[in-house]
């Protein structure tokens, strides 16, 4: 399967954090773009967008809530969730029948909270988050199907089958996207450059390096009395990190050829298992049973960890304003691989509806994730790339936006629409647990792959 995926047309070309973990400092950007604009200017006129036909929204009062995870890149000193209110605020104003809430949710907590809110028959309206876990729901009859705002227009606009694919379950569109961009890992420069690791690194091109490089560069930081990363494992947040580390070392999958299976226990996967277990006993790697995703990043920015697994635009627009504090100097990579051709994986932001069988409110929902799509803002402040085509360059003169646009050549395939993925995730970090325990890797391996794929037809 060891293929590089088609870049998202021009120069976005698709997606945090969410962000991988649950960190929510600040930035000193007013935009991932640099930019000040208001959340309500757009390259299409707030005026011009549209409700749905059926729409009621403009009938009676309409009350929303809003979920969302700390994705959006805030001002300096503001607090998560600050620059959302702003969107509401600015929408609002434009619609003045319909009301918005805006509840922040931590990434460590969100399924959790979801899940029992579903249950409990108090799901928010609207929410904010990435294909793993909408689709999921949507299959799970608890979304509303929007495939009416999926437009001849628009699908032409996003002019990319992968990523329409992504929004999709079951045949239905869930999810109506708004960015996207690629995961990959940071190293500390001065750390890096202070114990010789830095040698090993190719700063050229699209930064492609080998398995070797990061091995010959871990013990060199070793050596030189630096902590590593680690491998965390504590739960599911940010795990796509440590899947496109582990699978990159000897270009095993996730998934088999045709995503109808997970296979991670193949002979490479175990190979690659093997090696992670090798650099944890000789301290080149970190032991992160301790940590998820966002604890991970959080020793990384504050200068701890002399590299991280687990970013992303969103990772590094949030945490700009720690990372100068401390001193820390981030330089984005690729992940290593054995024939330095590595295939990362990406995340797409986009918003959903939960069916709360209230019609008024779900036309009401329509007409704010279409709005809210169409600011060039909104995109900007989740540090990604627009899924729209007409949208253009957002950063230009980015020298790091522009790595990043050939980072999007380098996408696997996206499989986390498939069925059991989230029970695959649970198997995925106990299996990495019980490799931190000294577990042999190749039984670990299949006893997860055996449990992910009975979950896939419970």
């Amino acid at each position: 399967m060891k293929k590089l995926a088609l870049a998202l047309a021009g120069t976005m070309v698709a997606l945090s954090v969410a962000a991988c973990g649950g960190t929510t400092a600040t930035t000193t950007q007013g935009s991932a773009a640099g930019t000040t604009a208001k959340p309500a200017e757009t390259t299409k006129a707030a005026e011009t967008t549209k409700a749905p036909e059926n729409t009621t929204a403009e009938a009676a009062k309409v009350e929303l809530t809003w979920w969302v995870p700390p994705t959006f890149i805030q001002d300096k000193d503001a607090p998560a969730g600050t620059y959302e209110q702003q969107l509401v605020d600015a929408f609002t104003a434009e619609n003045p029948n319909i009301t918005i809430k805006v509840e922040t949710i931590d990434f460590t907590t969100a399924s959790e909270k979801i899940t029992a809110a579903i249950e409990g028959g108090n799901a928010a309206d609207i929410l904010f988050d990435a294909p793993g876990r909408i689709i999921e729901y949507g299959k799970n009859g608890k979304l509303v199907p929007l495939g009416d705002m999926f437009t001849d227009e628009f699908v032409q606009d996003v002019g990319n089958d992968a990523m329409l694919s992504a929004c999709m379950g079951n045949g239905e569109y869930y999810m109506y996207p708004l960015s996207a961009s690629p995961f990959y890992m940071a190293i500390n420069k001065d750390m890096w450059e202070a114990s010789g690791a830095m040698e090993h690194v190719n700063l050229e091109g699209d930064r492609s390096w080998t398995t070797d490089d990061f091995e010959q560069a871990i013990i060199k930081l070793e050596a030189a009395g630096y902590n590593p990363g680690v491998l965390f494992c504590s739960g599911q947040g940010g795990d796509q990190g440590t899947r496109a580390f582990i699978n990159n070392l000897y270009s095993s999958n996730t998934v088999n050829a045709d995503r109808t299976a997970y296979a991670f226990d193949s002979e490479n996967g175990i190979k690659a298992l093997t090696k992670a277990q090798e650099w944890l006993d000789a301290g080149t790697l970190g032991n992160g049973v301790a940590y998820n995703g966002g604890g991970s990043i959080e020793l990384f920015v504050a200068g701890t960890t002399s590299f991280e697994t687990c970013w992303g635009t969103s990772a590094a627009g949030n945490n700009a304003a720690t990372m100068e504090a401390a001193g820390v100097t981030p330089i984005s990579l690729p992940f290593p691989s054995d024939d330095g051709k590595a295939e990362l994986e990406y995340l797409v932001n986009g918003l959903c509806i939960f069916d709360n069988g209230d019609a008024a409110k779900a036309d009401a929902a329509k007409l704010f994730i279409k709005w809210l799509a169409d600011q060039t803002e909104a995109v900007t402040r989740t540090g990604a790339f627009p899924v729209m085509q007409s949208m253009g360059n957002l950063y230009p003169g980015d020298e790091e936006k522009a790595l990043l646009s050939e980072f999007t050549k380098m996408y696997g395939p996206y499989y986390n629409t498939m069925d059991g993925f989230a029970n695959m995730r649970a198997q995925w970090y106990g299996m990495l647990q019980k490799l931190h325990e000294g577990a042999d890797p190749a039984t670990i391996a299949k006893e997860a792959v055996t449990a992910a794929n009975a979950g896939m037809n419970p």
